[in-house]
């Protein structure tokens, strides 16, 4: 058995697991709440709060980085093709209907740890709240049933990567 096949095996079970938890329909409902949050035109309202109390350099990290982390999250999602649980799990059915047809990695995750990252550098005290907020989001995909757990840790690893390159590269070069 290969490697992909065993990490596969791993995601199913760990699925399982969040799927099998008493209280999955109220679980379900908070978390269509919390990935709602993560919705991308949010991010665009939070962009233009953002320049509107000046902090551009901010908003413009934010703007260029989804760019970037958007373009990265397509070729990917389209690279790699991963059915969603309620296409690859018999009998099984999520609590919402995907935008999409392929799971892997989880856009909403990558958004919310994109978003995070910027936050936290640009306001450190609150870090660990924007952290835990992208953390919520990355949970809510699964208890929502139309992600497997790899497709949320690459989200967030995605997310984290494009911020973090934005960041380096136009912090010392753009203006505010």
């Amino acid at each position: 058995m290969n490697v992909i096949q065993r990490i596969h095996q791993l995601d199913v079970f760990v699925f399982s697991w969040f799927m099998a938890r008493k209280n999955g329909k109220r679980l379900a409902r908070i978390g269509r709440f919390i990935s709602f949050s993560a919705d991308g035109p949010l991010y665009v309202v939070t962009d233009i709060v953002l320049w509107h109390f000046h902090y551009r350099l901010l908003a413009r990290i934010i703007a260029f980085g989804f760019a970037l982390e958007r373009c990265l999250y397509f070729a990917i999602k389209l690279g790699f093709k991963r059915n969603r649980p309620a296409d690859t799990l018999k009998n099984f059915h999520s609590y919402i209907t995907p935008s999409d047809k392929f799971s892997f990695p989880s856009g909403h995750t990558s958004g919310a740890f994109f978003v995070a990252y910027c936050l936290a550098q640009a306001f450190p005290s609150y870090y660990l709240l924007f952290y835990i907020w992208a953390t919520h989001v990355g949970l809510s995909r699964l208890l929502l049933g139309v992600h497997f757990p790899t497709d949320t840790l690459m989200g967030a690893l995605l997310g984290v990567g494009c911020a973090a390159l934005m960041v380096a590269l136009l912090h010392g070069i753009l203006p505010y």
